[in-house]
């Protein structure tokens, strides 16, 4: 059942107006069984001050593209209301003409755009009013024989519009209804959500509450569990097993989905979502359509079912039925779009948005992770409401042209526009080794700032959980990840990749940093001191590429590498025999792999920097020490001595290695691999030509 979340002492603090209205919208969206992600809308009316001084009534509604949970005052626009109400003598008005209407009607121009609804809330002749889409009254709204079961419910209490897209006729009817019917208290929308209204906020939000939790005490009453769904078929496998599946499969889905476009993907296997993708009906079911027109835009009209038996086939198998599967989804969606399409329309990727598995829960996509996890959480909302609909009745989407309809909608596609840019990096997910030091946190802050997703990998996971938690706090939750993960341990570096496939479905980038550094004279260098060399910056950097490599075969997409060598890569250094040999391992390694990827589209480059010392934990060790009495100066003289010594009298810093490492994996240099830059302010000792 919901719950009422009204906290008097805390709504009474927000005082009335605008607030009032922010605090109510808030309380809304904040229980997802009540308001779908980005959907439903608010309004309320007041008395202000026009730019003449003059007292009129203004309705406040929500801007669009909002989301009810997290809008704040600044994300609602207000409206001349006596503008509007002269709307209400027309028979018709076309959305374009309604949009540009309203423009007129703001009080404000900096307000944003009224929600698509706004003639509904400003047609009712109520102070407050919310429209919502709880799953209880839409798996009564999506039943076949909802209307009957509503008046069992709610007797004459209530009105039903028939489907009509959102707009000035639904918003007609709407308010027609509730006029013929004097004991109206809540608006019942086929196949979309509910509509309540109050005197005061507290009255219209408590109002929401009590009629969607007479709607559940009746569904649940009939829901029988052993039944939902048509029973079970499957059983789900165990977090392990599931886990070590997705692994494999998620680089090839990954793949499949970004033909066009990169996606990221993410995964679900909430009780919920097992209970129906187990189930007998669950492959009929769910190609019946959406469970509300506001899930269109992220989930498509269907998922993909994939029509796998998790006891008695292997991941072979399950892997080509969703190679299979996806390119099966991607002509059934080019035939629909040709069918409906209307002038001036453009194909989305055809890709799914929601990937169904027995045994195994949900996989979805998007343009990011959190894109991908609205698709994820709007599909919830969907199983809910086909368990409530199917024990009631038989479920009753929109069909194929109404859905389009919705999902190709301008008013609707208005709301994707307001997303920011696409950077250079988004789509694309990153895995930097020596994530936590000076050259691999800011690498890392560098590829999120261009909008790519990061996985920051050390061995001093403190390092990387710190990095990883100031990235997400500027740029948003599940940008960047923190893996532990000791180069040299071939099965952490392989756990390291598969947790980047299950996090994020891949990758796309990787930045091979992981350091150290010694200096002894050849003589002195000790057996282990060499393998302590060869280990970390050999095959630590050989493991790393490798796994990355196979992970981007699989996607079939491409990828780009870099390797961080050395100045001392292509230059004989004094006392450092080992670290030297190792760097010029490194960079031919690089060209090695950058021969073989190449037919895959697989990228290698180096950036070779020298004597980077700010914020490096190499030069914070013994290292600056040796370094210096190589060179017969004190430690504290060294990075002076280093920036005499360039041809550019400047120094390196971490920031110029970023800015070498974004260059190399972007596609500004698409064209280049097996290359070696030079980021050392010019040593001509070191010059590679």
């Amino acid at each position: 059942m919901v719950q009422s979340k009204w906290n008097q002492e805390q709504a009474s603090q927000v005082g009335k107006g605008l607030q009032e209205l922010v605090y109510r919208s808030n309380l809304i969206g904040s229980d997802r069984a009540v308001c779908n992600w980005g959907g439903g809308n608010t309004s309320m009316k007041t008395t202000e001050k026009d730019f003449r001084g003059r007292d009129i009534e203004v309705m406040w509604v929500k801007g669009s593209g909002s989301d009810l949970a997290t809008m704040k005052a600044k994300n609602f626009t207000g409206l001349n209301l006596d503008d509007i109400r002269l709307l209400m003598e027309r028979d018709e008005m076309p959305d374009e003409e309604m949009v540009a209407y309203l423009s007129h009607c703001m009080i404000d121009s900096k307000h944003p755009r009224a929600s698509i609804e706004t003639l509904l809330h400003a047609f009712l002749p109520f102070k407050h009013v919310d429209h919502s889409h709880p799953d209880a009254i839409i798996s009564i709204c999506c039943a076949d024989n909802g209307r009957q079961i509503a008046e069992e419910i709610y007797g004459s209490r209530f009105v039903w519009v028939p489907y009509v897209r959102p707009g000035f006729t639904l918003s007609k009817m709407i308010a027609e209804g509730v006029k013929n019917n004097p004991d109206a208290e809540l608006v019942l929308m086929e196949k979309h959500g509910l509509v309540v209204w109050g005197e005061t906020a507290q009255e219209s939000y408590e109002k929401t509450i009590s009629v969607i939790n007479e709607a559940e005490h009746y569904i649940n009453d009939r829901i029988k569990e052993e039944d939902a769904f048509g029973g079970q078929s499957y059983e789900s496998l165990s977090e392990e097993e599931a886990t070590a599946v997705l692994a494999k499969v998620m680089p090839v889905i990954r793949g499949a989905v970004s033909d066009q476009k990169k996606m990221l993907l993410t995964y679900d296997r909430g009780e919920d979502v097992l209970e129906f993708v187990n189930s007998k009906n669950a492959a009929e079911l769910s190609q019946l359509g959406a469970a509300c027109p506001d899930h269109l835009v992220h989930t498509k009209r269907v998922p993909l079912y994939i029509d796998w038996n998790p006891q008695d086939e292997g991941v072979e198998e399950l892997l080509t039925k969703i190679t299979s599967g996806i390119e099966t989804f991607k002509d059934e969606y080019k035939s629909y779009f040709e069918r409906n399409q209307n002038e001036g329309d453009t194909m989305f990727e055809p890709a799914p948005r929601v990937i169904l598995i027995p045994g195994i829960g949900m996989v979805n996509t998007g343009k990011d992770a959190a894109n991908s996890r609205v698709s994820g959480a709007l599909y919830h909302r969907a199983i809910a409401v086909m368990k409530g609909t199917t024990a009631l009745g038989n479920f009753a989407s929109l069909d194929e042209n109404e859905s389009y309809n919705v999902e190709y909608w301008p008013l609707e596609l208005y709301k994707l526009s307001l997303a920011p840019a696409e950077a250079e990096f988004s789509r694309k997910i990153a895995f930097v080794t020596g994530g936590a030091g000076g050259i691999g946190s800011e690498t890392c802050r560098r590829l999120v700032s261009g909008g790519a997703h990061v996985v920051v990998a050390d061995l001093n996971v403190e390092g990387a959980e710190k990095a990883a938690a100031e990235i997400n706090e500027v740029y948003g939750a599940n940008r960047a990840i923190a893996v532990k993960m000791d180069v040299t341990q071939e099965d952490q570096v392989q756990a390291a990749f598969d947790q980047t496939a299950l996090s994020f479905g891949g990758v796309d980038i990787i930045v091979n940093n992981a350091g150290l550094a010694t200096s002894s004279p050849i003589e002195e260098t000790t057996l282990k001191e060499w393998n302590l060399n060869m280990n970390v910056l050999g095959t630590g950097y050989f493991l790393v590429a490798r796994e990355a490599f196979k992970q981007m075969k699989q996607q079939g997409i491409g990828g780009s590498m870099v390797f961080i060598g050395s100045k001392n890569s292509v230059y004989a250094g004094k006392n450092a025999a080992a670290y030297s040999s190792v760097k010029a391992l490194e960079t031919h390694l690089a060209r090695c792999i950058a021969a073989e990827g190449g037919e895959y589209g697989i990228r290698v480059n180096s950036v070779l920097p020298d004597a980077v010392l700010q914020g490096s934990a190499i030069w914070g060790s013994k290292w600056r020490e040796e370094r210096a009495a190589a060179y017969g100066i004190e430690p504290d003289q060294l990075e002076e001595h280093y920036r005499k010594r360039t041809t550019l009298k400047v120094n390196i810093y971490p920031r110029d290695i970023a800015e070498s490492i974004a260059f190399l994996a972007s596609s500004k240099s698409d064209r280049t691999t097996g290359c070696m830059l030079t980021v050392d302010g010019g040593v001509p000792a070191a010059f590679t030509r």
